[in-house]
């Protein structure tokens, strides 16, 4: 029986995967790199110190990532004080099933707790998740099953009675080496080759999660 439901943030529960896909390639061209789409959607939810590294191979061991994160950061932030975020479809429903059920919920994010506590807020969502585990609390971020390691043992139960609900193969990736049963709620782009054998399922909206409760 399912006991916990863990959820992604960025591109699962808030409709922000979108803009780390417009704003990397502009503040790498600021700096005079270039960045394909397609590497753009490598990258989603990479955490430390796969991401760094990734950029590293792209351009070269001079490359300073963090600078270049920072001033995406800043890009997007400003973007999003205007336009604001919001709740990708059936946030809100499957929460409210997943407290009637008494499933306990929780988010595993590659974003810092800062960011992830002010999008949870902004969009009326936070009092819903027991935790709240960001990938600054473990060792490796994503693909690596750190985080939802982590997330299973302060929820207090065992991987395989968690479901992970992500969007992106590196989170699909890392669900499923940790021993979760992996539902992608596509945002981006859907489920291929490399990430289907890890799949428990693949949804179109987060409500219809409540069919794989039980």
């Amino acid at each position: 029986m399912i006991k916990a439901v863990i959820f992604d943030m960025d591109g699962t529960l808030i409709d922000t995967e979108k803009y780390y896909r417009e704003f990397w390639p502009k503040a790498l061209a600021e700096f005079g790199y270039h960045m394909t789409d397609e590497q753009v959607l490598s990258i989603r939810s990479l955490g430390r110190p796969f991401a760094p590294a990734r950029f590293k191979e792209w351009y070269g061991e001079d490359f300073d990532y963090y600078k270049v994160r920072d001033r995406r950061k800043e890009l997007m932030n400003e973007h999003l004080s205007k336009v604001g975020i919001s709740l990708k479809p059936g946030a809100v429903e499957i929460l409210e099933i997943l407290s009637e059920r008494k499933i306990a919920s929780a988010v595993a994010t590659a974003s810092d707790m800062i960011r992830t506590e002010k999008y949870l807020d902004e969009v009326g969502i936070k009092r819903y998740f027991t935790k709240l585990i960001s990938a600054v609390m473990v060792k490796e971020g994503k693909p690596s099953p750190d985080i939802y390691l982590y997330a299973c043992e302060q929820l207090g139960f065992r991987p395989d009675e968690c479901i992970a609900v992500e969007d992106s193969p590196n989170g699909i990736i890392a669900a499923h080496r940790a021993g979760c049963k992996v539902i992608m709620v596509p945002d981006q782009t859907g489920p291929d080759e490399e990430v289907e054998p890890y799949l428990y399922a693949c949804v179109d909206s987060l409500d219809k999660i409540a069919d794989y409760l039980e």
